[in-house]
């Protein structure tokens, strides 16, 4: 009598109750793609940097290169530095001839700070969107990358179960021929 081997989703539905306790049908993508590459005998390998570096388009890099600038001490010495050039200017060398472009209380260099702060705000937020959203690609990768060392556990659990039930059989036929040995010599010895 020949078995023939389970069909693809057979083996599916069985991996899927077996190591997870749940049908088939109740089973999460990731899930499903966890006993795919239990089946299929791949890992779950990938690049979630990659898949998102690749993902972005041109105005995504640009704003979070511009983010990344603006967070930095690079930028904090730069616009420091400007703000107190543009007072120093304004205030000492070009009023004393009268020729300040921007006299206290420095009305045009609070407009292009507020210019400055209503562009950044929306950049910043656009890049920590982004960042969001790689965050929940990586916790998905994580999720499915813990599902699989769970389910490779139980298999490995199973494997020395059933090793363990096979060595107990052995022992256990041994301990009966030593008992039918035993029975033998004293009768032997009678």
């Amino acid at each position: 009598m020949s078995t023939t081997p389970p069909t693809p989703e057979r083996r599916s539905q069985e991996l899927a109750q077996r190591y997870l306790r749940k049908n088939w049908d109740l089973l999460s993508a990731a899930e499903r793609k966890v006993i795919g590459s239990l089946i299929s005998g791949s890992a779950l390998a990938r690049n979630t940097n990659r898949e998102f570096d690749e993902s972005r388009t041109f105005g995504a890099r640009l704003s979070d290169r511009i983010a990344t600038f603006g967070g930095s001490w690079t930028f904090i010495i730069i616009f420091l530095t400007t703000l107190l050039a543009w007072v120093v200017l304004n205030t000492v060398f070009l009023r004393s001839g009268n020729r300040a472009f921007d006299p206290y209380p420095y009305i045009l260099l609070n407009l292009f700070l507020s210019m400055i702060a209503s562009l950044q705000a929306p950049i910043i937020m656009m890049s920590q969107n982004r960042q969001a959203a790689r965050d929940r690609l990586d916790a998905s990768h994580d999720y499915e990358v813990n599902l699989r060392a769970e389910v490779e556990i139980r298999s490995l659990h199973d494997k020395l179960d059933l090793l363990r039930e096979s060595q107990w059989a052995e022992l256990v036929a041994m301990q009966q021929e030593q008992i039918m040995m035993l029975k033998e010599a004293q009768g032997r010895s009678r």
